[in-house]
């Protein structure tokens, strides 16, 4: 499939359109001359057989790309010692004159009259090789002048994640109860909303444990650890104590 080609010129459809005034009556494209060069039998694999020119002098390109707003990408084809002439396509081989040819991911996909092209998504690799008016491609050393340039892949676009939440690490704590002395003594423990709270308690007689605001109570059997556990997904302060002997164990700081 052509590519779109943003360059501000005529297209020519190729070595069977539409001759200018510069080719001799009853000549080919390829055996037009202007004197310029060597015409090698080689050709560059597309069947353009290749022009040799001298290395001193010989024009040169490579090759800048952005990508487009809309997808794809601007190719902006940046030439020494060549200028682009649409309207001498098809005439005679003169130094320095001539368009280009792109080639995407190693296939032909359109031509360029001047510096700029437009590719669409997809493309890996586009290579500029630069050709005379006569659709040879001009070459040195048996090479076609040509530059290659990878392009960057885009970025996928960015899906909803479907993994749950994660959730803060839990935390233990562990308190005895005998007689009216709390271990480790009453403290403010500092949780993060959404963590989960395990707590561990051992009492001499038996009681009933409350954690204030969660509404969560536990049965505590005289000298039977119970472990009660919740998910402190409320900010605030709040406290957990004994109903019988109303001590206050603990205090819970949720942010």
């Amino acid at each position: 499939m052509l590519l779109a080609v943003a360059l501000g010129a005529v297209l020519v459809a190729g070595c069977g359109g539409r001759a200018t005034t510069h080719h001799k009556p009853g000549t080919s494209h390829q055996e037009a001359t202007g004197g310029n060069g060597t015409l090698l039998a080689a050709d560059d694999g597309t069947g353009h057989r290749l022009r040799e020119v001298p290395a001193a002098g010989a024009p040169a390109v490579r090759i800048e790309s952005t990508p487009d707003t809309e997808g794809g990408w601007n190719i902006h084809l940046v030439v020494e010692r060549f200028t682009f002439t649409p309207e001498s396509t098809g005439g005679a081989a003169l130094p320095g004159r001539g368009h280009a040819r792109l080639l995407v991911d190693g296939h032909p996909a359109a031509r360029a009259y001047g510096p700029w092209a437009y590719l669409p998504p997809g493309a890996r690799t586009v290579t500029a090789r630069l050709y005379a008016d006569d659709h040879t491609a001009w070459a040195v050393a048996g090479r076609p002048v040509e530059a290659t340039l990878r392009l960057a892949a885009a970025a996928p676009p960015a899906t909803p994640s479907t993994a749950p939440p994660s959730r803060a690490p839990g935390r233990t704590l562990t308190i005895t109860v005998t007689g009216d002395s709390v271990q480790p003594p009453p403290s403010r423990v500092e949780l993060k909303k959404g963590e989960q709270l395990t707590l561990r308690v051992t009492s001499d007689r038996a009681d009933t444990l409350h954690v204030h605001g969660y509404d969560r109570e536990l049965p505590l059997a005289a000298g039977r650890p119970a472990t009660l556990t919740l998910t402190v997904d409320r900010t605030g302060l709040f406290e957990v104590e004994t109903h019988e002997s109303g001590l206050v164990l603990t205090q819970l700081v949720v942010r």
